[in-house]
């Protein structure tokens, strides 16, 4: 479902879309949707990169939200083409992924990495489809929205499905994604909040307050980001180590089981890696705010499929923890896990296979004076709305 248009003395608002459900019960998995699946007035949907880590999230994601489509296509690359995939009770077979694949298709999800997404992702869209895009290929082409729909869905509204034109739209890096779902609430906190109602869903239209104006991110980063081969050797590191072995070293060329890094992208001339730019480059297309500071450590962690990040944020004006935390609890996609007496907080293991990014250790920043500055910490399940569960949400938007 599309955000509302917006009329001209409401353009400097900002659309935050929640689920009618979310405003009757709050779970930590926001799987309130209503079964669909295979129906012959349905979008065609092909997805790209089918056998990978976030091309098995995407079908798990469809089916639980019961997306509904009249036909799928299982893509891959000639190695994995003629391998057969359950998906609802039907088999299909894998195709190898050529310029013909997308005669027909009318919603294209992509992660199979950025050098087959410039190739493929064009085609796709001049043969009419939509694309929703995982790489980086397209982030920060400015004629591209970089979507996150509890944050800025208002960025693809002029996209409409079933006209048979194609688009792209860029699902932002996870890092990205787990960060600003916490962080945007707060960024766009605003005395007067504006309500539109459409028959599925409810939008929040904040006036934009550009509250935050410094953001200080570490991540730490689980092995999923870097694809199922990575979850893989993780896996048989620990074995390795733990038997007295000689670690398999074949994605990351270091020890990964029971130790940390520097995360493995290129290093820039800058000293940030390119991981870290990603986060302070979409961060300020997101919030269409290039003057707002961030900064960012990425640090590689040996955790199986959900991002940690520590967030510290320095605001234009007070925000006291309470207020912060209310807010939280009352985002779409947010639950708040903050039990200083238990010290219980946010862990990925309790977010990994969820869809919800869980935020605690919400507390003042005694470094800076008043209420300027606010500490948090995030998780998040990296395959699922760190990647796969956002750009199915991006797909839900068009239909």
């Amino acid at each position: 479902m599309k955000a509302p248009a917006l009329s001209h003395h409401q353009r400097f608002f900002t659309a935050t879309r929640i689920p009618r459900t979310n405003l009757r019960s709050r779970t930590a998995t926001s799987t309130s949707t209503v079964r669909m699946s295979l129906q012959e007035n349905a979008p065609s949907i092909a997805v790209v990169g089918v056998t990978g880590a976030v091309g098995q999230e995407f079908l798990s994601v469809l089916s639980d939200r019961g997306f509904p489509y009249r036909s799928i296509k299982m893509l891959a690359s000639k190695r994995s083409a003629g391998k057969r995939l359950t998906f609802e009770d039907n088999e299909y077979d894998v195709e190898e992924l050529t310029a013909d694949s997308f005669d027909g298709v009318d919603i294209a999800l992509f992660s199979a990495g950025g050098s087959i997404s410039k190739k493929f992702g064009p085609i796709a869209v001049d043969r009419g489809s939509i694309v929703v895009d995982n790489s980086s290929a397209f982030r920060m082409d400015e004629d591209v929205p970089l979507v996150i729909p509890e944050v800025n869905p208002d960025a693809m509204a002029h996209i409409r499905l079933g006209n048979g034109k194609g688009a792209l739209i860029a699902n932002p890096n996870c890092s990205t994604i787990i960060c600003l779902m916490a962080a945007t609430p707060l960024h766009q906190r605003a005395k007067n909040v504006a309500v539109v109602a459409t028959s599925m869903d409810v939008y929040l239209l904040f006036a934009d307050c550009g509250q935050v104006v410094r953001m200080v991110v570490s991540t730490y980063q689980a092995a999923s980001g870097a694809g199922a081969a990575a979850m893989e050797e993780l896996e048989l590191q620990t074995r390795e180590v733990l038997e007295g072995k000689q670690p398999t070293c074949n994605i990351f060329k270091q020890q990964y089981a029971f130790n940390l890094f520097s995360h493995n992208a290129p290093v820039l001339p800058n000293g940030y890696n390119e991981e870290e730019m990603k986060l302070v480059k979409e961060t300020r297309k997101i919030w269409n705010d290039k003057n707002v500071k961030v900064t960012a450590t990425c640090i590689r962690v040996p955790v199986m499929r959900a991002h940690a990040e520590s967030v510290n944020l320095q605001f234009e004006k007070p925000l006291d923890e309470d207020k912060a935390r209310e807010i939280l609890k009352n985002a779409p996609g947010v639950v708040v896990i903050d039990e200083r007496q238990s010290n219980r907080f946010p862990t990925p293991l309790e977010v990994s296979n969820k869809n919800d990014v869980a935020v605690g250790r919400i507390r003042r920043d005694v470094s800076q004076d008043g209420n300027y500055g606010l500490d948090i910490f995030v998780c998040g399940d990296q395959i699922r709305k760190g990647a796969a569960l956002n750009a199915i949400q991006i797909a839900e938007m068009l239909l």
